[in-house]
């Protein structure tokens, strides 16, 4: 009887295991996104290129490059509340949380900060 009541236990287990599914995350934001800016000085051209890699499980990857050498990277987590999207550094101290509206402008996506500066466009 005991030999029948484990057998039972461990079917129910496997059974409810496997009826859990992880919910399909397809937001529009997944994806790469830079911002990339020029400066141009008497000595020397410096371009600075941000990106951040957002995945389906509300965490990405951030990188700063100078002159494409990797200056930054760390992870971030985000999350949608509305229409905005709230972005957190916890690696970096002294960066601070960007919120962000996704628009489009002339065919390409941007995500705009609440200023209505561009933070990145869609890659």
């Amino acid at each position: 009887m005991k030999k029948l009541f484990s057998l039972m236990a461990i079917i129910g287990i496997i059974l409810a295991s496997n009826c859990s599914r992880i919910p399909e995350n397809n937001d529009p934001v997944i994806g790469i996104w830079t911002n990339t800016e020029v400066s141009t000085s008497q000595s020397a051209k410096s371009t600075i290129k941000k990106e951040w890699i957002f995945n389906d499980a509300y965490l990405g990857r951030f990188h700063t490059y100078n002159n494409n050498r990797i200056e930054v990277l760390t992870d971030f987590s985000w999350k949608k509340e509305d229409e905005m999207y709230i972005i957190s550094y916890p690696g970096l101290e002294n960066k601070t949380n960007d919120m962000v509206i996704m628009k489009e402008s002339e065919g390409a996506m941007l995500l705009q900060d609440t200023g209505g500066h561009t933070l990145a466009i869609r890659e």
